[in-house]
């Protein structure tokens, strides 16, 4: 570590002019939008120890695809993939044989590929780069001897822009799949190569050849429909356009039941293949045991984005649907490279909701913007909703609390009244649908009064405006 003094003075010299910058961001711009010249450089998160990223505004270039995984990022993998399987054996006295995680492309991006890594070393595989540029040329099989644990049958949920900008990765672990299928190993330590075989015999039966069925047997990588993008639960939930899981589950599926390979010539994206498979991500989805989302950073949370709920969640709320009860779902914190950490679910929403959701600080920093501000506190309150529809994972008191510290605090529901009165129709409408929907259980009468009331004024407002 460097001496204090010279952290001192990077810091007071590099760091803090870099961040003064910050306002570059809309001179740049503008700049972009007159055709003139941004200066350009790398991307990334500053907070995953990426200075160089700084300052932001900057024309920014991604990353050579075929260094992907690093070889950091294999170590954060690594270690995210021990840390993974401990916590669950601990829990269940048993290793876990089957794992469903999202791969997301900004992600990728951003980390050099810890996700695809820790996917590879659930498999018991590790990439190999060549000498000189560091580039993943192949991959070698670790033995169970230096494994020490079994292997893991890993089905990736990809997004569209993954799947776009990452097709080398694709492939990569589709050539991972299949050597770890065609290994002579004791399926007890190689549930994927066991699950193929089994697989193949079944779609034999169903009058498959038995290329195509060897073929079926190992798809591993899903995603939405060649050119489409998404997991198509957001139109769902905004409509409140859903009676149970099964309508969930279903929307899910339907979006995210494509199979990507290159061992087919039907629909082709970059070499790859993308063909229609409900039939084979369902058998995947009925041996689910783990539900996995990353998260690379701490700049956003769960509860900023329709996206984690809808791919994390709706996964988990298909497998669900087929097998009658909840996966393990985890949430994988990988913001601190050296150090890897692995949450339930529910802990994470719990700590997301006890830092942000309520924290008064966060309120008053939402209550700057005005009708913005409002805004965000709603879409907060939407996905923390669809979270739960889709995941069940949030407690009686989040909706509580929600509702003491937005609609029943007088400063701040005036302050969203005035400032938004649809946002105030929509916390108090989403509340309302929780209670309906079994979601929020023990409500009293009184407080589905006053929501109804607040509605009423709402709407109120609203029209006369």
């Amino acid at each position: 570590p460097a001496p204090l003094p010279l952290s001192l003075d990077w810091i007071s010299s590099k760091l803090l002019p870099a961040l003064q910058q910050t306002h570059q961001e809309i001179t740049n711009l503008l700049h972009g939008l007159d055709g003139k010249y941004i200066q350009s450089a790398p991307s990334g998160a500053p907070t995953r120890g990426r200075p160089e990223v700084l300052p932001t505004g900057r024309n920014f270039y991604s990353v050579d695809i075929r260094a992907i995984p690093t070889e950091t990022a294999w170590d954060v993998g690594r270690k995210a993939a021990e840390n993974l399987i401990e916590c669950y054996t601990q829990e269940h006295g048993e290793y876990p044989k089957t794992l469903g995680l999202s791969l997301w492309g900004t992600a990728t991006m951003r980390t050099g590929g810890d996700d695809i890594a820790e996917a590879l070393a659930l498999l018991g595989v590790r990439p190999v780069w060549d000498g000189a540029a560091r580039r993943v040329v192949d991959i070698e099989i670790l033995p169970l001897s230096i494994l020490a644990r079994p292997r893991v049958d890993v089905t990736l949920r990809i997004s569209g822009f993954f799947r776009d900008a990452f097709p080398n990765l694709i492939d990569l672990f589709e050539q991972a799949v299949t050597a770890v299928a065609a290994l002579d190993e004791l399926s007890e330590y190689n549930p994927l190569a066991e699950q193929v075989r089994q697989d193949t015999d079944f779609w034999m039966q169903q009058g498959l050849t038995s290329e195509n069925a060897q073929v079926r047997s190992r798809y591993r990588v899903f995603g939405s429909q060649p050119g489409a993008y998404g997991a198509g639960l957001q139109g769902l939930i905004e409509s409140q356009n859903w009676t149970d899981d099964e309508d969930l589950a279903r929307a899910y599926i339907n979006w995210s039941c494509y199979a990507y390979t290159s061992a087919d010539t039907n629909q082709s994206i970059g070499g790859l293949v993308g063909n229609a498979a409900p039939e084979a991500f369902e058998q995947r989805l009925k041996q689910m045991q783990v539900v996995l989302h990353n998260q690379d950073n701490r700049e956003h949370d769960l509860l900023d984005s329709d996206d984690y709920y809808q791919f994390q969640g709706g996964l988990t709320a298909a497998v669900r649907s087929l097998q009658g009860k909840n996966p393990q779902t985890y949430f994988g914190d990988n913001s601190i490279p050296a150090q890897p950490r692995i949450r339930k679910l529910k802990e994470e929403i719990a700590r997301v909701y006890r830092s942000r959701v309520v924290n008064p600080k966060w309120i008053a920093g939402m209550m700057r913007h005005g009708y913005k501000g409002a805004f965000e506190m709603s879409a907060t309150v939407d996905y923390l909703f669809a979270y739960d529809a889709t995941a069940k994972c949030v407690e009686d008191y989040m909706y509580q609390g929600i509702a003491q510290a937005y609609l029943l605090d007088p400063i701040v529901s005036e302050f969203i009244h005035r400032k938004n009165p649809y946002a105030l129709r929509d916390i108090a409408e989403r509340l309302l649908e929780a209670s309906q929907r079994g979601l929020w259980e023990n409500v009293n009468i009184l407080m589905l009064e006053t929501l109804r009331n607040l509605v009423h004024q709402a709407e109120a407002v609203i029209e006369e405006k």
